[in-house]
């Protein structure tokens, strides 16, 4: 299989010429793999069907979307989208001639350590940091598209096509990740909101609010090191990057309440609506916050299924499902 042999090709050192050793981390869509000065990243042959990455040329396609997306707002991270060839003497080599196996995108790489997530568990993350992250994130939403192409996103079908979407894919779940009856309880609650509220999901596109947005902000894709760098944007489902930017606030919100720092959650939606001017997103925060935290439970809980992923870290992706839904419950339940 050429996935597998592009994976132990690119956990040989020699393959790059740079660094002693090379790390592998994976995510359900993808496989990194860092160097010491680059990150590698290449896409997993996968159809989960809000994506589909499984012919060589929509791989090649989204690693350039990712590309061009992501350098809207982290252009010193993303250095272009490189070939992955085997060469008439077998070996498989970034860029060069030959037949190409994969497509990866290249990325500087930065440390581990500065990743927010990790300053969360740590403490180190100040409010300083969200005040900055809040002006560049209301900055990016000022220039990112909206109207035509976008606005539809934002429409009440889209949003309660993707509700539907997450309880279609996460029913197997029930009674094992996800209690029964708050199941039960979260689809009504929410599919009920969508109903009730639809004249304000409507007025919020009238009012330009929905844009083509980083669309997967969590602390786990902003590092904090000589500034603020955002990257990993969605680039494979413009159902997913395209919302209202209340969904993009809430999103890094539940991620900081997820973390146990409810005040610098707090502090991010001040700052950010002091910034953009946009009280109105406050009437939907808990609505998305429950969006995002089920989103996050899912993607989690499909590592159950991936044979790339050893056992022990599925255990762990279980749990960590089981506390995001819990959350996610959280929210419902302070819907009106």
């Amino acid at each position: 299989m050429a996935t597998e042999a592009v994976v132990a090709a690119l956990l040989d050192p020699t393959t790059y010429g740079e660094g002693a050793e090379v790390r592998l981390i994976q995510t359900h869509i993808s496989f990194v793999f860092l160097t010491g000065r680059h990150a590698y990243k290449i896409k997993k042959p996968v159809n989960f069907g809000f994506l589909d990455f499984t012919t060589l040329e929509k791989r090649r396609f989204y690693c350039e979307e990712e590309v061009r997306i992501n350098s809207a707002i982290s252009p010193d991270l993303y250095l272009g989208v490189v070939p992955i060839s085997r060469g008439a003497d077998g070996r498989i080599r970034i860029g060069g001639e030959g037949e190409v196996l994969e497509y990866a995108v290249k990325m500087q790489e930065l440390p581990q350590t500065a990743m927010m997530s990790r300053l969360l568990e740590r403490k180190e993350v100040t409010e300083r940091h969200i005040d900055t992250i809040a002006k560049r994130l209301s900055e990016f939403h000022a220039r990112a598209r909206s109207g035509a192409g976008v606005d539809e996103y934002g429409s009440v079908d889209q949003i309660r096509h993707n509700w539907v979407e997450n309880f279609d894919q996460t029913r197997s779940f029930k009674g094992t990740l996800i209690d029964v009856g708050g199941f039960d309880y979260m689809e009504a609650k929410v599919l009920g909101f969508v109903e009730r509220e639809a004249g304000l999901f409507s007025e919020r596109v009238r009012r330009g609010k929905v844009r083509e947005c980083h669309g997967d902000l969590h602390s786990g894709n902003i590092f904090i090191l000589d500034g603020i760098h955002i990257f990993d944007a969605i680039e494979f489902n413009k159902a997913f990057a395209c919302s209202d930017v209340a969904a993009e606030v809430a999103f890094l919100a539940m991620d900081l309440e997820f973390h146990g720092r409810a005040d610098l959650a707090e502090h991010f939606i001040d700052r950010y609506v002091e910034y953009s001017g946009d009280r109105g997103l406050l009437a939907l925060l808990s609505f998305y916050k429950c969006y995002r935290a089920y989103v996050r439970g899912k993607v989690t809980s499909f590592k159950l299924h991936d044979p790339n992923i050893p056992a022990g870290e599925k255990t762990e992706a279980g749990a960590l499902a089981k506390r995001y839904f819990r959350l996610a419950l959280e929210y419902a339940r302070a819907l009106g």
